[in-house]
């Protein structure tokens, strides 16, 4: 007789003791009022099967004065926790007895619990059998998978998904309700396997969505119409790869919405499309390899055109430049691995390290290391979002933050040449600065370096604190937003006029010096 045909008597017996009403020595109270039930269970079978409960327990140690040990789960569903029960006892699941919805409930609660066996078998059940749901729920399912480490395969589902089939997003019935967060994600992936007119065509499709009062024709649009759009699309419009359409592209499906685009961009798009030497379909910036310098960019796009003519990255995008127009060199940056800044805003920072202007020649190469990235380190819980910070950047110095912030066009960051320290203590320097740049010209920045020394690193004791700056300081609000605030009071001067803003993305490198 094989083994595995003795485990469903096993498995029966165990949920027999569950149910007996005589032997259990813990009762649990799961729920909150007014929906709280209370189950029977035995300290012994919890220990070994939950390393949550074996923790819980640890601090609820049995007394010898005959009284129950008692322990309670407040944030858990009672239905849920039912079936995770039966599960931690007889070790079987049957995952086609659930709705989906309810599957995701029970994987949520299975990770609270610490069931690692049937977080893996949750994730290949629906991955393996139930992908039709998950396109059409992909907002939940992403967000599910990104709240913690703990469910790697459905992550790799969801970037697999964004990169190879992205169109399954986009045409999803649900993709008008999808975060701002998604959709920027979406439309700034690098392998994208998507034309870029029809990136645009759904990214105006979101936004007419968010703005149901808007007529779908934008030549019915007034001017309060192409402002509430500009403003509902404006953290959006930097990806797109406009360079990447064609003039017709351009001139039917883009100019018509042209009153949403910043000047700078607008010009910048109307001075390349109305130029004959730039009507070919120039590459993503991610199709050239990363270590590539805006030179070598330069030579791949620029090879049929005319001596004089000349090509600059900006914002992720291609600009022509005049001859005549002072570039900046990025030549002595050797790599950097970014969704906020371009070599162009590196090659500044590294001068302004070394105290030198933006327009001086560089004198020392540096690379940026990318140590730390919201989107991908975040951790979850309630104010705990940087707890990986904390870990990966404790006494990290030289380090660079930029950060992006929700409706604004700027770029904002930090320079801190010591160790971060997370002791309430302040950080003394005299070499740290905070700038900001406009995100359509990397040429207009403020920079501001410290004038008080004795605070120029904010104290940072607690996990809800990120990398903070004596004027520019980063937190997780009480309603678990990431936020970021400016002032003037340790710096020369203010380097942006927000105040309690939410960041859509913040980095953290190391500069190597």
């Amino acid at each position: 007789m094989a083994d595995n045909k003795l485990l469903p008597k096993l498995s029966q017996n165990l949920l027999e003791i569950l149910d007996d009403k005589e032997y259990y020595d813990i009762t649990i109270e799961v729920g909150s009022d007014p929906y709280v039930k209370v189950f029977r269970a035995h300290m012994v079978i919890l220990d070994y099967r939950s390393p949550y409960l074996r923790r819980i327990l640890s601090t609820n140690k049995k007394k010898n004065d005959g009284i129950l040990t008692n322990i309670k789960l407040p944030n858990i569903s009672p239905e849920i926790f039912h079936v995770l029960l039966r599960y931690i006892y007889g070790g079987s699941l049957s995952l086609e007895e659930y709705d989906i919805s309810d599957l995701i409930k029970i994987l949520v609660t299975a990770n609270e619990l610490s069931l690692q066996e049937l977080i893996h078998y949750i994730e290949s059940f629906l991955i393996k059998n139930k992908t039709n749901w998950m396109e059409q729920n992909f907002e939940l399912i992403y967000q599910t998978s990104f709240e913690t480490d703990s469910f790697p395969e459905l992550q790799k589902y969801c970037t697999d998904l964004i990169s190879k089939e992205p169109d399954k997003i986009f045409n999803s019935p649900n993709f008008s309700t999808i975060p701002e967060r998604l959709l920027i994600t979406l439309v700034q992936k690098d392998n994208l396997q998507m034309k870029e007119i029809q990136v645009w065509e759904h990214v105006i499709k979101w936004g007419l969505a968010q703005n149901p009062e808007l007529p779908s024709d934008p030549t019915s649009f007034s001017k309060d119409d192409f402002n509430t759009l500009k403003h509902t699309l404006q953290q959006c419009l930097s990806f797109i790869r406009f360079h990447d359409l064609n003039p017709k592209e351009f001139s039917k499906k883009v100019l018509p919405y042209k009153r949403i685009f910043p000047k700078e961009l607008y010009k910048e798009l109307l001075d390349y499309f109305l130029d004959d030497d730039s009507k070919e379909t120039l590459p993503r910036i991610s199709n050239l390899k990363q270590t590539s310098t805006v030179d070598d960019i330069r030579r791949v796009t620029n090879s049929d055109k005319k001596p004089q003519e000349d090509i600059s990255m900006e914002s992720g995008t291609f600009t022509k430049l005049d001859e005549n127009k002072q570039n900046v060199s990025t030549n002595n940056i050797k790599n950097i691995d970014s969704k906020i800044i371009t070599f162009q805003h590196a090659d500044i920072i590294s001068k302004w390290i070394n105290r030198l202007k933006s327009t001086d020649k560089p004198t020392t190469s540096y690379e940026f290391k990318l140590l730390y990235r919201d989107s991908r380190d975040w951790s979850s819980g309630f104010l705990n979002r940087f707890k990986k910070f904390h870990e990966i950047c404790l006494n990290q110095p030289h380090t660079v933050t930029v950060v992006k912030v929700e409706g604004s066009n700027e770029i904002l960051g930090g320079y801190n040449p010591i160790g971060w320290k997370f002791d309430g203590d302040y950080g003394v320097t005299k070499d740290s600065f905070i700038f900001s740049f406009n995100n359509h010209n990397v040429e207009n920045y403020i920079l501001s370096r410290v004038k008080n020394e004795k605070e120029a690193i904010r104290k940072i004791l607690y996990l809800s604190q990120g990398p903070s700056f004596g004027d520019l300081y980063l937190f997780q609000s009480a309603s678990n937003q990431l936020k970021i605030s400016c002032k003037n009071t340790t710096y020369e001067k203010p380097i942006s006029r927000i105040n309690d803003s939410i960041i859509l993305e913040f980095e953290l490198f190391k500069i190597d010096i």
